[in-house]
């Protein structure tokens, strides 16, 4: 039996028991709202703090730049040349290096550091449960224990350490580009044997000779207990074929600015150029050495057969590619600068990343899409997108190059895990002199066997002096610095570049002055029958080039419906644009740049010429046909082609500058003397 509740009169009954459950679920709710709300606020303050630390790093290179640039200034207007550029980037990036290792150093907060997680690998990224909520982390590299307390500080290092991808996809494609874009086509082309034996052979010989000694002292290191990991023959080649890169540029701006012997100039400017890509596919060749069997390094020669089928391909197919973009772009005729001039930037920064993608060398296709570019595409510009495009290239070059020379000069003190082994610092040396020397000296003696213009002994010691490695080399040396060997490979390497960047590049004029190197007088003291300097199968291919491919794929050079067969007239005349009907018989400036020694192209632009003397008159001498190879007018014609420098093509005439001798041609008709600069101005004048 029980009692009815009772009930007290003006008091209600408590809800409160009903109500504790949406209360404890509201608290909970609120406090877990409160702590996502925490959580954001705090991602949000460290996102604001790294973006203002990224832009303090960016700041610092701006800044080294900025005062590399004013410095580079002060040198030209002192005219100081004991030290480039580069080697002045170098030292600044040194001394921020120096400040950011040992003068800053962040507050020490290991309250949110765990010191300890029992993981069994190292996987690249890492999502962490935390109360519900996933995180994910990025594996930046391994931290040794002595290290533990430093984790701040190295964070700090590693904000100014960029990825190696950065400098391949961004900061080596204008650098290679401009290479080929600013190719000094005549002296290149005049000379083209013995760069591709340079390029080509000698950089083989350097990377196996290199590789080899290198092989022995780290043989030698393994007796006497100093080396510290493993060091394979082939890691000893892949460091050869990467210290084989050569980046004369302090060398070739010194040589540019003293008008050293332009064959000399061509030489050492041609091998910088090829042995770039040569080195990179070499390098890339010896990574893919795979041998049959549990060990990977031992020799076999069907491995050794397939990675030198793997250079072949990789370079022939990053040739073919670079080429055809570049032919490509020779469509680009749009008439409006900004629209042409963004588009060849696109297509041709293009090449180097489809090059990447499809398995290829960049360097090697981008490098060729240069030089087809400068050939034929530039024709097709309009005047002004021409100037922008080689003063776009040509101020990215500057900044890359000197930001990347910067960046060398840090990285020495950012770089956290240097091996600095005096044996192997000191092999490297060695190796370096005496594959250069292996390059230079022997081939020289082989290519002066059929060279009519001898490679004399002063200038094979320049060479072999200037054999400075720069921005491939370091490119190379820190894509890859996972195992023990490629640490210390990249360690070493940016050694060697300080050496020859300071010490040779810093030694280049008084090598100069000690080999008797002799300057290219511009009173034709120099002059050379380029008739018998340029070899055969480029004038074969010149004269194919500029009947053929220069009318199909340019404005320039005589119509198709001029040179093909009759049997080809609706086909020529299809092919052939109004413009080149226009241009019909007139001779481009940038044609001069080649050496053409075919009386039977020479007599095309060879209708008259007017010669203006040391008083100022003017001689008309009219053309006169070829009558085979060997007369007077080829030897005329061929004297005219060495001095392009003092020449202007117009349609049909040829105006020729002050010269040594204004009696060297025979006068004809004499005309009053024109309104022109002073006689004594060697300068080129377009009209």
């Amino acid at each position: 039996m029980g009692f009815p509740p009772r009930r007290c009169p003006g008091v209600r009954p408590s809800k409160a028991p009903l109500l504790l459950p949406f209360l404890l679920t509201a608290l909970l709710v609120g406090s877990r709202g409160d702590g996502n709300a925490m959580d954001n606020v705090a991602t949000e303050r460290l996102a604001e703090e790294s973006h203002r630390q990224d832009s303090a790093n960016l700041l610092i290179f701006i800044m080294l730049l900025t005062l590399t640039i004013l410095t580079i200034w002060l040198f030209k207007h002192r005219r100081f040349r004991f030290l480039h550029e580069t080697g002045l980037a170098m030292i600044y990036g040194l001394l921020v290096g120096v400040i950011l290792r040992f003068g800053i150093h962040v507050p020490q907060s290991m309250s949110d550091v765990t010191l300890s997680c029992a993981v069994n690998a190292s996987p690249a990224t890492l999502l962490v449960n935390v109360s519900g909520r996933f995180y994910e982390y990025t594996l930046k590299g391994e931290v040794s224990r002595s290290k533990g307390h430093q984790v701040q500080d190295d964070e700090m290092l590693r904000k100014v350490t960029f990825d190696p991808e950065v400098f391949f996809n961004i900061l080596l494609p204008p650098i290679i580009f401009h290479a080929g874009y600013s190719l000094k086509r005549r002296h290149f082309f005049r000379n083209i044997g013995s760069i591709l034996a340079y390029a080509f052979m000698g950089t083989v010989i350097s990377c196996f000779v290199i590789g080899l000694i290198m092989y022995g002292f780290v043989s030698f290191m393994k007796v006497v207990g100093q080396l510290g990991g493993d060091f394979f023959f082939t890691d000893c080649l892949f460091f050869g074929a990467i210290v084989s890169a050569t980046d004369p540029v302090t060398v070739l701006a010194i040589f540019n600015e003293l008008k050293v012997d332009v064959d000399l100039y061509a030489l050492l400017f041609g091998e910088s150029v090829l042995n770039d890509a040569v080195a990179i596919v070499l390098s890339s060749s010896i990574v893919a050495y795979q041998p049959a069997g549990d060990n990977s390094h031992s020799f076999e020669a069907m491995a050794l057969l397939k990675s030198f089928g793997i250079f072949l391909g990789v370079f022939s197919g990053s040739f073919a590619l670079g080429v055809a973009t570049g032919v490509m772009t020779a469509l680009i005729s749009f008439h409006f600068p900004l629209l042409e001039t963004a588009l060849f930037f696109l297509m041709s920064w293009s090449t180097f990343l489809l090059a990447e993608a499809c398995g290829f060398t960049g360097v090697v296709a981008v490098l060729f899409c240069g030089i087809t570019q400068a050939h034929y595409t530039f024709n097709n510009l309009s005047p002004e997108s021409q100037d922008r495009t080689k003063q776009l290239f040509e101020l990215l070059n500057f900044l890359a190059e000197n930001f990347i020379f910067s960046y060398m000069g840090l990285t020495l003190f950012s770089f956290q895990s240097h091996v600095f082994n005096p044996l192997f610092i000191i092999g490297a040396f060695v190796a370096v002199f005496l594959g250069r020397a292996a390059n230079i000296y022997p081939l020289s003696f082989l290519l002066n066997l059929g060279r009519k213009n001898k490679i004399g002994s002063n200038f094979q010691h320049v060479m072999m002096f200037a054999g400075l490695r720069g921005a491939m080399t370091f490119a190379l040396s820190i894509r890859d610095t996972a195992t023990y060997a490629r640490q210390m490979m990249f360690s070493t390497t940016l050694l060697i570049v300080f050496f020859t960047v300071w010490i040779c590049g810093g030694g280049t004029m008084p090598m100069l002055s000690f080999m008797s190197i002799p300057s290219a007088a511009l009173d034709g003291s120099q002059r050379r029958n380029t008739k018998h300097e340029s070899a055969w199968p480029f004038r074969i291919w010149y004269t194919f080039d500029h009947n053929y491919l220069k009318p199909l794929l340019t404005h320039s050079g005589p119509p198709l419906t001029a040179t093909l067969p009759a049997c080809c007239g609706p086909l020529a005349r299809c092919l052939t644009s109004p413009q080149a009907y226009e241009n019909e018989g007139q001779l481009h400036d940038d044609d001069s740049d080649f050496v053409m020694n075919d009386a039977g192209v020479g007599s095309m632009y060879a209708d008259v010429t007017v010669s203006t003397d040391a008083s100022g008159s003017r001689t008309v001498n009219p053309g006169r046909p070829s009558s085979g190879g060997g007369g007077p007018f080829d030897e005329g014609l061929d004297h005219e082609l060495a001095r392009a420098e003092h020449e202007v093509a117009i349609r049909g005439t040829r105006l020729v500058l002050p010269m040594d001798d204004p009696a060297e041609h025979p006068t004809t008709v004499t005309l009053p003397p024109p309104p022109s600069p002073p006689r004594s101005d060697p300068r080129r004048h377009r009209l």
